[in-house]
């Protein structure tokens, strides 16, 4: 099954009219992962015996129609735990872990009737933004095999994009799903914090982390958000707030929509390529009905080093479970209790994440908290106002989602600084809380780019409501990759 030509509404439409069974759909999602992954590398396993077994339950009965994720294989990202299957969080501290209970997100797509079909590649931790920092593999873009395709979340994203799944989710900490969606031409959402449970994800920054979805186009992924969102009693930042049925938003109607283009996304460092696309959806959007308008969002540029400092301080606390006597793994070298610490730790741990790890406990040690960690919190609270002073007047903010195409595999990867930069324009949004979006815009020698569209807290609808939008009236979603090292 080639999922780059099927999403949701066609491949349930088969099953509903009997052309298809959910078994069948998960033997030939299984091939096709089997084939496809030889090049893209997405998946670090594939849980066919699972599957095949929840593909047989769903085939007892006539499938639901108004059920669009009933039979469906999804991709899970590899830091959300699975009932009996490993989850490594792509670490070897945790190459063995098994957990004995599922995350609420994947509970709930179980809930729905779909499919688990396997655990897909991301950066160590989530901590990276190629998933070069895999322990395990290196995921490549299905665009160009040389190239990478984001992180954090970069094994679900090429997992879609090269047609192995329909859909799969990821966690976005600081654009992790929004910038490999960017980057392999695909839709990726953040949702806002609070509106899907984090319970079962393996932490990162815990202020920062949210789960989200991956698809080729719009209405999918606002089905598989709507199924995963909703509080969750397990969660005490998941907010109790009813859930709207987002694919009932996308009406393709933005007349008289207020959007804002903030000035800092499209200055200097924003690739030429990149900034032309932008430029040309924008001129999409006043086509369509929408007012678009300049405006500043003057503490972004502060964004990345604020957010560099509050996420490695709350991953310095967060990984400090892993000390090679509870779980995870444990030096068989150490001989002594501080070996069993130091030794597990340093062998466990990448160096990325050993990196971020001694950032957050310098940020918080004592005599630098004030300098540093508080500082960070207090610029938060100022990026957090510009945003509030900008969605009193408008619906949404719109810019390039990455400043530039995907680079090539291992071009970064040696120089932290040049990657943390990659981050620039997906972290307010983050920091911010606020739920953002990354959907097709066109092309750029070649690579896919994307658009990002960040709305106000909890305000999903219109997000998906523009970009459906834009998504109807253009193609780009359309195109697929050709996996010979270019566009198709």
């Amino acid at each position: 099954m080639n999922y780059l030509y099927e999403d949701l509404e066609s491949l349930h439409a088969k099953l509903v009219a009997g052309e298809l069974t959910a078994s069948q759909l998960v033997t030939e999602t299984v091939a096709q992962i089997e084939t496809t992954d030889q090049q893209v590398d997405a998946f670090l396993r594939v849980d066919a015996e699972g599957a095949q077994a929840a593909a047989a339950k769903i085939d007892e009965q006539p499938i639901d129609a108004a059920n669009l994720l009933a039979g469906m294989p999804i991709g899970i990202k590899d830091n959300l735990l699975t009932d009996g299957v490993i989850t490594t969080a792509a670490s070897k501290m945790l190459a063995n872990f098994k957990p004995v209970f599922d995350a609420t997100v994947v509970e709930k797509l179980k809930a729905k009737e779909a499919i688990m079909i396997g655990k897909t590649n991301l950066d160590e931790f989530a901590m990276g933004s190629s998933t070069e920092t895999s322990a395990f593999k290196k995921t490549k873009n299905p665009w160009d095999l040389t190239k990478v395709p984001g992180g954090s979340s970069g094994g679900s994203a090429a997992a879609v994009a090269s047609g192995e799944v329909v859909a799969a989710l990821g966690t976005d900490t600081g654009g992790s799903i929004r910038q490999p969606a960017a980057f392999n031409g695909i839709v990726g959402i953040k949702p806002t914090y609070g509106r899907v449970s984090r319970w079962g994800a393996i932490a990162f920054a815990s202020s920062l982390d949210q789960v989200g979805v991956f698809s080729r186009n719009v209405a999918d992924n606002a089905t598989v958000l709507e199924a995963i969102s909703g509080h969750d009693e397990k969660d005490s930042t998941s907010a109790n707030l009813p859930v709207p049925n987002y694919r009932a938003a996308l009406n393709g109607d933005i007349k008289g929509m207020k959007i804002a283009v903030a000035k800092e996304y499209m200055a200097e460092g924003v690739e030429p390529g990149v900034k032309a696309q932008i430029e040309a959806a924008i001129e999409t959007f006043k086509s369509l009905g929408a007012t678009v308008d300049e405006v500043s969002l003057p503490h972004s540029q502060y964004a990345v080093q604020t957010y560099y400092i509050i996420a490695s301080s709350e991953a310095s606390s967060n990984l400090s479970r892993y000390d090679g006597i509870r779980y995870g793994y444990r030096s068989p070298e150490a001989k002594t209790l501080e070996e069993v610490y130091v030794k597990s730790r340093s062998e466990g741990f990448g160096d990325e994440v050993k990196r971020r790890i001694m950032l957050g406990t310098f940020a918080l040690s004592s005599g630098f908290y004030d300098a540093y960690f508080k500082k960070a919190g207090q610029m938060r609270t100022l990026i957090i106002r510009d945003f509030e002073q900008v969605f009193a007047d408008y619906d949404l903010v719109v810019g390039p989602t990455a400043p530039t195409t995907a680079f090539e595999l291992g071009d970064k990867v040696t120089d932290p600084v040049t990657m943390y930069m990659n981050d620039i324009l997906t972290i307010p949004a983050n920091m911010a809380g606020l739920p953002a979006m990354s959907v097709p815009a066109g092309f750029a020698d070649g690579m896919p780019v994307g658009l990002q569209i960040i709305g106000k807290a909890f305000d999903e609808e219109t997000v998906y409501r523009a970009g459906y939008a834009f998504e109807q009236a253009t193609d780009f979603h359309q195109q697929v990759p050709s996996f010979k090292g270019g566009q198709a």
